[in-house]
């Protein structure tokens, strides 16, 4: 497929010639003296180019889609609707209390519910994703030290967690201390006790972890932690696999991030933005960035006076339109939330059963909506995991996460999520088993994958550090 540049045949649908005489006002040294070299097409053409490059693109729509650790859930179409609606899209963000009202009680509502699923005494709807939750979550906890005026510089961080969780506590200036796991892929209880001291502020963990299995030492951990005088950090990218059965407070955690579009069926990366809020304990309700929004019984109002506010995170108040499809699957769910949970953890244990023979599964557990393997039975054939990940797109799915977590050698991380039918993971199961004994049989067809995608193997390195993106500016 040609690039847009490529296409270009001077044929414009806009001339933006026409509009300098309107630069006037200008000071000539900001006026561009040569051309942009925009490609130039009608605009039927230009429609036609992003058509045949959106067809190109893979997407839940098209076919399965289990990647690990994200949650690649069905987005519900009215969501989208509820989300574009007039009244919420054509809403100034500076519009007082008064003239948003509508808005203000949906996010106030949305605060409530999220509370409600979480457990937790107060909710900030301001981040933008996942790891600025984790940004947000770390700020309050260095706050809240501060004021007590506890000089803590240490975060524990097990060492399957997400890359993510590091980085944000690094990012607010804590020192990183890993934890190892044990043989059952948990939290190693005896490791974890031999760090702990005043210097800890917390720990952030992922419950289930980031190998789909649920710590069951998780309430030994708080204790241990809350008598160290430490918080606990609940990253909820899993959360998905727990709700309705047990939730953050209840093991014992200070403070949470959700990711809506993991958990509450909002769009995810490229199909985003997403939303990441934050629920905390009432101990640390007068940390949350401002504004919250708080009802007095009469009206819905944004409320500033929080006494140790870490301040706003975000411009305005979040990603609204991410909030009201969150809300409208709350709502749309129900008690239902706690089914999504079930069908998750049991499409993810009937595929894990299925395939463990064909793979090897280094931490044979009950797992929860999602499940760890290892391609390292197919790498004695000189098959690797991305030569496994490669071939699967050559069977309309898209591969699961790999290499991830890195304490599972050539890693196979694969999540079918709740809204997948038993039809399609028989075919999913068929589909892996045939790749594995393709890997005994025929490794060259799988080293060579993809053989009928747009673009073929590609030089992975080459590709993200010189990528040829087909244009020269003259």
């Amino acid at each position: 497929m040609k690039t847009i540049f490529e296409k270009s045949n001077g044929v414009s649908g806009i001339n933006l010639s026409d509009e300098t005489e309107n630069l006037s006002f200008f000071d000539e040294k900001f006026l561009r003296k040569s051309p942009v070299n925009l490609p130039q097409l009608s605009e039927l053409e230009v429609l036609r180019h992003y058509k045949e490059l959106s067809d190109k693109n893979f997407c839940i729509e098209k076919g399965f889609y289990p990647l690990g650790s994200c949650t690649m859930k069905y987005n519900p179409k009215v969501n989208e609707l509820l989300g574009n609606l007039e009244g919420f899209t054509c809403l100034h963000p500076l519009a007082d209390d008064e003239d948003c009202q509508g808005a203000l009680e949906l996010m106030y509502k949305l605060q409530e519910a999220l509370k409600e699923v979480t457990g937790m005494d107060a909710v900030t709807l301001q981040p933008a994703a996942g790891a600025h939750g984790e940004l947000t979550g770390m700020m309050i906890i260095k706050k809240y030290f501060e004021v007590k005026g506890e000089k803590r510089t240490k975060v524990i961080i097990p060492d399957s967690a997400h890359g993510t969780n590091p980085a944000s506590a690094h990012a607010c200036g804590f020192d990183i201390v890993h934890v190892a796991s044990n043989e059952k892929g948990q939290v190693d209880v005896e490791a974890l006790k031999s760090l702990l001291n005043d210097d800890v502020a917390a720990i952030m963990m992922t419950n289930p972890n980031t190998l789909g299995i649920f710590e069951e030492n998780v309430l030994e951990i708080s204790d241990l932690m809350h008598k160290n005088g430490s918080l606990l950090y609940y990253d909820g990218a899993n959360f998905n696999a727990v709700m309705g059965y047990t939730n953050p407070k209840l093991m014992g955690f200070d403070v949470v991030h959700l990711n809506l579009h993991k958990t509450f069926a909002t769009p995810h990366g490229g199909g985003g933005p997403g939303a990441g809020p934050v629920a905390v304990v009432e101990a640390l309700k007068e940390f949350l960035p401002v504004p919250v929004v708080d009802f007095n019984g009469k009206k819905y109002f944004r409320k500033y006076n929080l006494s140790h506010s870490i301040g706003n995170v975000k411009g305005f108040y979040g990603n609204f339109s991410v909030l009201v499809k969150a809300y409208a699957y709350i709502l749309m769910m129900g008690k239902n939330l706690k089914r999504a949970s079930e069908d998750a953890v049991l499409n993810a244990n009937y595929l894990k059963e299925k395939l463990k023979e064909a793979y090897l599964l280094p931490y044979d557990e009950p797992c929860m909506h999602e499940f760890v393997l290892s391609g390292d039975k197919q790498k004695e054939n000189g098959v690797s995991t991305l030569n496994i990940a490669k071939s699967l797109m050559d069977e309309n799915t898209h591969p699961p996460t790999v290499y991830f977590p890195l304490i599972v050698h050539e890693a196979i991380m694969i999540e079918p999520t709740e809204s997948e039918n038993k039809e399609r993971l028989d075919d999913f199961v068929n589909v892996m088993l045939k790749i594995a004994q393709d890997a005994k049989t025929n490794p060259e067809k799988l080293i060579s994958a993809p053989h009928t995608t747009p673009v073929k193997r590609v030089d992975e390195t080459n590709a993200a550090r010189h990528p040829d993106l087909k244009f020269i500016q003259q």
